[in-house]
């Protein structure tokens, strides 16, 4: 609503030339609803008319200044032709329909442009003005504009909190009754700060209309027991949720007692969420219907899209149809869980919904659980009843065409009805994300993964020649360095997952064996070995103890200060009824314990009601895991003390270089994919340019005693940008002794990758010799994050580098671009594409 004034007006061309593809984008709105952002069109001058003709007498005259009734012909032509460059223009549309204008004008011959924007009177409120800032801001960067500047009337004090509270430096001058703001758009830690925390409400926003919808319309149910729409219907009435249940059948009159419906339209209350479960070729109507009545998601049951079929054609003809249903509903507004989903799960109270086909829901609890595959949710829903694992919430995505476990990160951040995140992923849509969302929210709540692949992980787009591979071991130290506890199996996740849920982290990794078994007790302390795990008491109170003794010397060992956690071994006497005494015992010890009690009570697994704390739904925190074996519940502890031990850590902050040029970065990345669209390797002129413009120089100069190291960053399908260290050496190389971080690198993270290969020591003055500066060479690990960081393109950029006891002298410098193999994780806010 800021006023575009003061510019010379030149004559506007009859031709808009094309703008860049991916200034369009699908965007979340503040209230969980979606958007579509796009450059302004020619063709879009009737729309904007139509547009500025909804606007208020009010919100008119806060934009232009004056009345402004109607937009006249010269102004509409000037609107809706730019060249996007000097003048660009976005609009932001709903069902086809023009809901906000943002625009910036540059002024001649400076680096500064006015910029200004409307939102229809309907929609103010929901963020769309700071979405439109964040793109423009980011169009302006990209042409290399360095400043804005919006001229607003005084009263207008939405829109100037627009502008102030987007985390930009702002000045203002009041003259009157306007106010003038003046800021440069450069991206700042401030900035980046406050669009990550706009887009973890507004995506969490997004998935709460999914899980908590007010009502719920199944669009296939049916009284056939050989469909889907029956078993979904039928687990809904099964779960008694809250809201009002309609299904939606055209040849049935009553579905399971309840009223039937021909169609969404004919439903004739609001409708927040609809569950699809008919033949992939009625999908696309079906979406229609629901754009028409408003509703606010979907979950699509129906498979037969990007899942379909072997042959290339039939594949390809199925991911075109979910690219056009996903298009379709986030153009109306909608989210898509799906399509061929298993559905979602809601224990909340007041919800109580189980939109999903698996016969049993789950006990209540606070694990919140994602799962790729439809088919294994069924079995790990099970499995976790049978456990005693209670579940907050439950999403399978399907094809994850839309909704995906970045989304549900976000979700799960400010749930607090969840405290462990459990995650089933056969690829990661977004790994550059995932690695950022894992990072923030390790620090507050576990997270378990499950990923199934490969042993290996190429790096997609690099030649023959410098093709790299990162090793299983390397792959699970990415992860945890994520937050992230990897485990191999669905039983391993249980295993960890029982722990989290009921007992405290460990501080660190002392244990103690209370037991009334020797070899067990031997069992236990051989597994603590193996998982580098410290044995610091054995207390094998007899095989004829009775409870007393056990509760005794387990309080003894929970209150040694020389031990973090705690494991009960119990192997049931010849005495009957023994057992539950002794587990009455261990429990009311664990519940007053500010350390982990675990237990292998031989022959239970999960939670037995005789270890379980007192509660209504799933065993509540203070209950005592048990595991079959003392090395599945050793490994489990093993994996909560790693956790542990990086959640409690320092985590060390980002870099910021002043002379970090990444506007000259990419220049010559660009350039270079503009000449090869495929990819190539770049001269040594530009290599020396790309490095020069992350503060990085090569040197003529050869001293002696060095260490010859290499550094490189590089683009990776499953995690993004990595950077790897390894000291030069045919037994390095022999060894595979190198290092890897994931991007973006703390300063901790260098300093932690450094020191991390075996060879190590020849760093730090091994055999006498004078210590290598190893602060200059996570300088250059650092310089190299921010690079990988920014520039997805770059498949790989290698230093060779001499270490020194004064300085790192970096001696070659050899880089490939390609086109990116894992999206960006920059910019403004939008939905990854299709």
């Amino acid at each position: 609503m800021a006023a575009e004034r003061g510019i010379p007006r030149s004559a506007a061309k009859s031709d808009s030339p094309e703008p860049p593809a991916h200034w369009e984008a699908d965007v979340v709105a503040a209230d969980g609803g979606t958007v579509h952002l796009r450059p302004i069109r020619p063709t879009d001058a009737d729309a904007l008319v139509a547009f500025h003709a909804g606007l208020s007498q009010r919100t008119r005259y806060l934009r232009y200044f004056s009345a402004y009734p109607r937009i006249p012909e010269r102004d509409l032509r000037r609107f809706v032709t730019v060249d996007h460059r000097d003048r660009v223009a976005f609009v932001t549309e709903l069902a086809g329909e023009i809901i906000a204008v943002g625009r910036y004008e540059r002024y001649p011959d400076i680096d500064d442009a006015e910029v200004a924007f409307v939102v229809a009177d309907a929609h103010q409120g929901r963020g769309i003005g700071s979405v439109l800032l964040e793109h423009l801001a980011a169009a302006a960067r990209e042409i290399g504009l360095r400043r804005f500047i919006a001229v607003v009337l005084a009263e207008n004090t939405g829109m100037i909190r627009v502008f102030r509270e987007a985390g930009y430096e702002t000045t203002r001058h009041i003259e009157y009754g306007e106010v003038t703001l003046e800021f440069t758009v450069d991206e700042t830690a401030t900035t980046e700060r406050v669009m990550r925390e706009r887009e973890q409400r507004a995506e969490a926003r997004s998935i709460a209309r999914l899980l908590r919808p007010r009502s719920v319309a199944v669009v296939g149910a049916s009284n056939d027991d050989g469909k889907l729409g029956n078993a979904m219907f039928r687990n809904l009435l099964r779960m008694s949720p809250d809201a009002p249940l309609y299904p939606v059948n055209p040849d049935a009159r009553h579905v399971h007692g309840v009223r039937a419906y021909a169609s969404v339209l004919d439903v004739p209350d609001e409708i927040d969420l609809a569950v699809v479960a008919v033949p992939a070729a009625s999908v696309p109507g079906v979406v229609e219907e629901c754009a028409q009545r408003g509703v606010r998601g979907l979950v699509v049951i129906s498979g037969g899209f990007g899942e379909r079929g072997s042959d290339p054609d039939e594949r390809d003809a199925g991911r075109s149809a979910q690219r056009r249903l996903v298009a379709s509903a986030r153009s109306h507004g909608m989210r898509v869980v799906g399509p061929n989903c298993l559905g979602v799960v809601n224990t909340e109270p007041g919800v109580r919904l189980n939109a999903s086909l698996a016969p049993l829901p789950p006990l209540p609890g606070r694990v919140g659980f994602f799962s790729q595959s439809g088919a294994l949710g069924v079995t790990i829903l099970g499995e976790a009843a049978r456990r005693g694992l209670g579940v907050s919430t439950f999403v399978s995505a399907g094809n994850r065409a839309d909704v995906s476990g970045n989304d549900l990160l976000q979700f799960w951040e400010t749930d607090e009805r969840t405290d462990v995140v459990l995650m089933y992923l056969e690829s990661f849509g977004n790994p550059r994300k995932f690695a950022r969302l894992t990072r923030r929210l390790g620090r507050t709540k576990p997270i378990v993964l499950v990923k199934s692949g490969t042993a290996t992980a190429p790096v997609a787009g690099l030649a023959q020649t410098t093709a790299m591979e990162v090793p299983e071991i390397s792959t699970r130290a990415l992860i945890e360095a994520s937050g992230v506890i990897r485990v191999e199996t669905v039983s391993g996740m249980f295993d960890i997952a029982l722990l989290l849920s009921t007992q405290p982290l460990p501080r660190g990794d002392r244990v103690a064996v209370v037991g009334n078994s020797t070899a067990i007790g031997v069992l236990v302390a051989n597994s603590c070995a193996a998982e580098g795990l410290r044995l610091t008491r054995l207390d094998d109170v007899g095989v004829e103890a009775g409870a007393a003794a056990f509760a005794q010397a387990l309080r003894t060992a929970v209150d040694d200060p020389d031990v973090d956690a705690v494991a009960v071994v119990f192997v049931p006497p010849l005495l009957q009824g023994a057992g539950d005494e002794v587990a009455e015992a261990v429990r009311s010890v664990a519940e007053g314990s500010d350390k982990p009690v675990l237990s292998t009570f031989l022959g239970f697994e999960g939670v037995p009601d005789v270890l379980a704390g007192i509660g209504d739904d799933a065993p509540p925190r203070g209950s005592v895991p048990s595991y079959p074996s003392p090395e599945r519940a050793v490994r489990a502890l093993a994996r909560a003390v790693r956790y542990a031990r990086w959640r409690f850590a320092e985590p060390g902050t980002l870099p910021v270089f002043t002379d970090v040029d990444l506007a000259a970065a990419r220049d010559v990345v660009h350039g270079a994919l503009a000449e090869s669209p495929s990819g190539r390797s770049l001269s040594d002129d530009e290599a020396l340019r790309l490095a020069g413009s992350a503060g990085i120089t090569p040197s003529l100069e050869h001293p002696t005693d060095t260490v010859g190291v290499e550094l490189a960053v590089f683009d990776e399908r499953s995690f993004g940008a990595l950077v790897s260290f390894g000291i030069g050496g045919v037994a390095t190389e022999l060894l595979g002794d190198t290092a890897y971080a994931a991007v973006p690198l703390t300063g901790l993270d260098a300093e932690r990758l450094i020191a991390s290969p075996r060879a190590a020591p020849l760093l730090s003055g091994y055999r006498g010799n004078a210590p290598c500066d190893t602060g200059a060479l996570a300088d250059l690990a650092l310089r190299l994050s921010v690079l990988g960081d920014a520039l997805p393109e770059i498949a790989e950029c290698r230093l060779t580098v001499l270490a020194t006891p004064f300085g790192a002298h970096v001696t070659d410098v050899a880089v490939r671009v390609a086109p990116p193999t894992a999206r960006a994780d920059s910019g403004p806010r939008r939905l990854r594409g299709f």
